[in-house]
């Protein structure tokens, strides 16, 4: 094995801390203490063999399943060049001009390209590379109709940004209680003739009483699991502003099990609430069991089910690890406690998604309606669509 001696005194710390960065604009959640147990690893395996130094940076680096990949093609990407001093400490990769350039995720391009030192002044790279990153206005027309999962780091902090600003008016319905207006069937008796008392007793003009209208009480319930990882930050920002104006909203978080977020929702200020959802998830890029979370909606909860007037929108890919059998059960007692069950998948990206998972197919045949909501354009039509559900 070769010998790497101090990383403190040599280039190796430099080098891994660099790759280190690279990943965190890729965004893997990667801090100092990690780049730390980073350049432990390599010392300990040495650098003789490249999958056995990439494994060993992977253990320490990498938490969540779904970002393995990223940090693979990251790893080969960068530590391709012999000259592996000169490339690190750019941060970035030598153009190759014999070969065409392998398609590479976003995340992974973005994370490669070039960096501004702390005052503004760019690194002067070894060697020419072009990495587009920047925003336009031909590049913000495309993120209408980009998945969100194929975003890059920079990108999926903008389109979060956008999404705060598309409005969701939920469908209004009369309540029992009544309110004055011009149209109603009945009489309001009481305005009717304090009018008159100010016209000699003469009854000119009937006051009336119609039926008060509000938005249907919203329970949604956001999917948390490791496939829905890109989506859940998100979506959460996209509901807390766009239904800030209703007066009854109830917010669940489901993986492993089931957690409140109503009080986050209360926050005015929507990075707020992230930061307070954040502190309360403990479950976050889990497994989901969808079944055991309404079971402990339906124990502990089941007041927020206002009547059968709740609107309940599911946001999941329906990739459920439980039972089907407690699934369906569960789902059937929702289903008779509510208005409309919809259900809001982002696998719908896929021309011929069919739900043919156990526990999709499950919640594809009790739910009123299934909606895709993978990019902002589906967000766009999001409130459009709820209207024409109901309508049925």
């Amino acid at each position: 094995m070769t010998t790497l001696g101090d990383a403190r005194t040599g280039k190796l710390a430099d080098n891994i801390a660099g790759f280190g960065r690279a990943l965190r604009r890729a965004g893997l959640r990667v801090d100092s203490a990690r780049i730390a147990l980073a350049q432990e690893a390599a010392q300990l395996v040495g650098v003789d063999d490249k999958g056995d130094l990439g494994a060993a940076m992977e253990a320490v680096l990498v938490t969540r399943e779904q970002e393995r990949a990223v940090f693979r093609e990251l790893f080969e990407a960068y530590f391709r060049d012999p000259e592996l001093a000169h490339k690190l400490l750019a941060q970035m990769l030598p153009s190759q001009k014999s070969a065409p350039r392998p398609q590479r995720r976003p995340r992974v391009a973005e994370a490669l390209s070039p960096q501004k030192r702390f005052g503004g002044a760019e690194r002067k790279p070894d060697q020419e590379v072009e990495f587009d990153a920047a925003m336009t206005a031909s590049a913000l027309a495309r993120l209408k109709h980009a998945d969100f999962n194929s975003l890059s780091a920079s990108e999926f902090h903008l389109v979060e940004r956008l999404a705060r600003d598309v409005a969701m008016p939920v469908p209004e319905i009369e309540m029992r209680r009544m309110r004055p207006g011009m149209r109603g069937k009945q009489l309001h008796w009481a305005r009717t003739m304090r009018h008159a008392a100010h016209t000699g007793g003469e009854l000119m003009v009937l006051r009336r009483m119609q039926r008060s209208r509000e938005p249907l009480p919203l329970l949604v319930l956001v999917d948390i699991s490791g496939s829905m990882e890109r989506y859940a930050r998100l979506l959460l920002a996209f509901l807390h502003a766009a239904t800030r104006a209703h007066r009854r909203r109830d917010v669940f978080a489901f993986g492993t099990h089931l957690t409140d977020l109503t009080p986050a929702f209360r926050l005015g200020d929507t990075d707020a609430m992230l930061a307070a959802a954040s502190a309360r998830i403990d479950d976050f890029a889990g497994g989901t069991r969808l079944g055991e979370s309404l079971a402990t909606l339906r124990q502990r909860h089941a007041r927020r089910l206002v009547g059968r007037r709740s609107l309940v929108m599911i946001i999941s890919d329906g990739l459920d690890t439980g039972e089907p059998e407690d699934l369906a059960r569960e789902l059937d007692w929702l289903t008779h406690r509510c208005r409309r069950l919809l259900w809001l998948n982002p696998l719908l990206r896929f021309e011929g998604y069919a739900p043919l998972a156990r526990g999709a197919a499950v919640l594809h045949r009790h739910a009123h309606g299934m909606l895709a909501v993978h990019n902002l354009s589906k967000l766009e039509e999001l409130a459009a669509s709820l209207a024409a559900l109901l309508a049925r």
